[in-house]
Formats: structure tokens, C-alpha cells, sequence
């Protein structure tokens, strides 16, 4: 397993705050990674559906590694941000953090890059939206 680097928490608000539970575990008793990954893109469609205005659909995830394991009753906070944006489509980074329960202790767990397109009511391509004021920005350093 690759060990994790000291890294700085996202600033703002998780798109997604959730307690892991013993439902969530694989045989070995951590938290099943496959888990991770539904919670995460949760929280990427999340952020997608809100800069489409209406269905987004995920076609592709990037990068994804696993640093360390989540345990049951860990608090696992998403964090997603809008990297890239094209006609129909947008990435979104999404980085999963976790809170030992009863402690102040984080670290980060995984990160990657979410690819959405957005969709119209026949579920084809359409292109996404103008930005409209209080709309999440893109990253304009990526």
C-alpha cells in the first residue's frame, strides 16, 4: 500500500460528510475501498449536476490510489473541486479524508479525477450551461 504524504486539508466545506459503518467492511474489516469510491463519486455528481444544471453522468475516473484504510466509525469527508471544464464535459478532482472517531486526527485517504458529461433528457451530450453568478468557480491553475 502506498504510504500517505503529509498533506493539508481542502479548505471549505466537504461536498460529502459521512460516518463509516460496519455495513460498509470488506473480509478483512476495513472499510471496503469500493465504498470509498461510490461516496466519492456521490459527491463528484454532486458537484457536476450542480455545474450542468440538470443530469451529469460519470464516464471516467482517473488516478484513483488508496493511501491508507479507513476503519468503522471513521468520519470520511469528500472534498471535490472543478478542475477542467469542456463543451459537454467537466473533471472533478475529489479528495476522500478521514477523522479517527473521538479525535482530532485527519488524513488524507485517497484522490482523483472524476470525468462528467452533462446530459440532456434523451441521456445525450449537451453542453454545459454559462456559469452564473455564486456558481462554483474552475480552477484557473490547472
Amino acid at each position: 500500500m502506498p504510504s500517505a504524504t503529509p498533506s493539508t486539508i481542502p479548505e471549505g466545506v466537504p461536498t460529502i460528510r459521512v460516518v463509516a459503518m460496519p455495513t460498509d467492511t470488506n473480509p478483512a474489516g476495513d472499510v471496503f475501498g469500493g465504498w470509498i469510491i461510490s461516496q466519492m463519486d456521490l459527491a463528484a455528481g454532486t458537484t457536476a449536476a450542480f455545474r450542468a444544471n440538470g443530469r451529469a453522468a460519470t464516464v471516467a475516473i482517473n488516478g484513483l490510489v488508496f493511501l491508507e484504510p479507513v476503519a468503522v466509525g471513521d468520519e470520511v469527508s469528500i472534498y471535490t473541486e472543478i478542475t477542467r471544464e469542456g463543451r459537454t464535459s467537466m473533471t472533478i478532482h475529489v479528495q476522500t479524508w478521514r477523522r479517527a472517531r473521538h479525535t482530532h486526527l485527519t488524513s488524507k485517504v485517497t484522490e482523483g479525477d472524476f470525468t462528467f458529461v452533462a446530459l440532456d433528457a434523451n441521456r445525450r451530450p449537451r453542453s454545459l450551461p454559462p456559469i452564473k453568478p455564486g456558481d462554483a468557480p474552475v480552477n484557473p491553475e490547472i
